[in-house]
């Protein structure tokens, strides 16, 4: 059996995500809390294989409660509602959440999440530390955590050099010449890394202005390492008023 604890305020909300765990076959709903000093006591007392967070409690943050621990746990699901810059820190993190109501099969989704991934991530502190910072200094992170089928790793953010979209899955290029495989679509990166600092040149590929040498023929974008990356018809112009905006 899975053991789940549920630290949230929201009494209608929780009552909802009791009731869903109860219907899962696996998982044992071991006890709940609304408040930062009440959930520190829960955690460490009982030990629950997962916990379900909300971001925002009534006397500070999951942050908050999380920095109260002897012990990290690595086994946290968030809950929010929709508050795009709590998304995008989280996303930023690369960690997991639900948004606000929980959804049953998304939270049997994330459950079978927690069964796949390994037992330890020597990476987690970084990757909360990523997301908190996110959420209090907004725009654009020193690093973002990439998930791959086998580990997570942190990149420096002005490392990447371009990334290439393949259907359901993107390709990281970076400044090392090493490239990451990531099984999220290209559209969800256009998001955490976001114009002016990268450009969305075609349909398949998100370029780092700081690697931009110049333009061939309007058609490609070239980089420092001489590369080219193609530039759609449909997106010249911008591209090109955005390098070029005196011109």
């Amino acid at each position: 059996m899975i053991t789940v604890a549920i630290i949230e305020d929201e009494p209608a909300v929780r009552k909802e995500i009791s009731y869903l765990i109860q219907e899962e076959t696996d998982t044992e709903l071991i006890g709940w809390s609304d408040s930062v000093r009440t959930a520190v006591k829960l955690i460490e007392e009982k030990k629950p294989d997962v916990i379900l967070m909300d971001i925002q409690l009534k006397d500070g943050t999951a942050f908050d409660l999380l920095k109260k621990l002897h012990v990290i746990p690595q086994n946290v699901i968030f809950i929010t509602a929709y508050n795009h810059f709590a998304i995008k820190a989280i996303k930023y993190g690369a960690l997991d959440y639900l948004l606000k109501p929980v959804d049953q099969t998304e939270l049997r989704e994330a459950l079978e999440r927690y069964r796949r991934r390994s037992d330890n991530n020597p990476q987690w502190m970084q990757q909360l530390n990523m997301a908190q910072s996110a959420m209090h200094h907004g725009d654009l992170p020193e690093s973002i955590a990439l998930t791959s089928i086998h580990n997570v790793r942190i990149v420096a953010v002005h490392d990447i050099v371009y990334c290439k979209g393949d259907g359901p899955y993107t390709f990281f290029f970076l400044s090392d010449g090493s490239k990451e495989l990531i099984s999220k679509p290209l559209k969800y990166y256009e998001e955490l890394l976001p114009a002016p600092y990268f450009l969305r040149t075609h349909q398949s590929y998100l370029v780092n202005r700081k690697y931009i040498t110049g333009v061939n023929r309007s058609e490609y974008i070239v980089l420092k390492n001489k590369e080219e990356i193609p530039i759609s018809s449909r997106r010249r112009n911008i591209i090109l008023t955005q390098l070029f905006p005196d011109k």
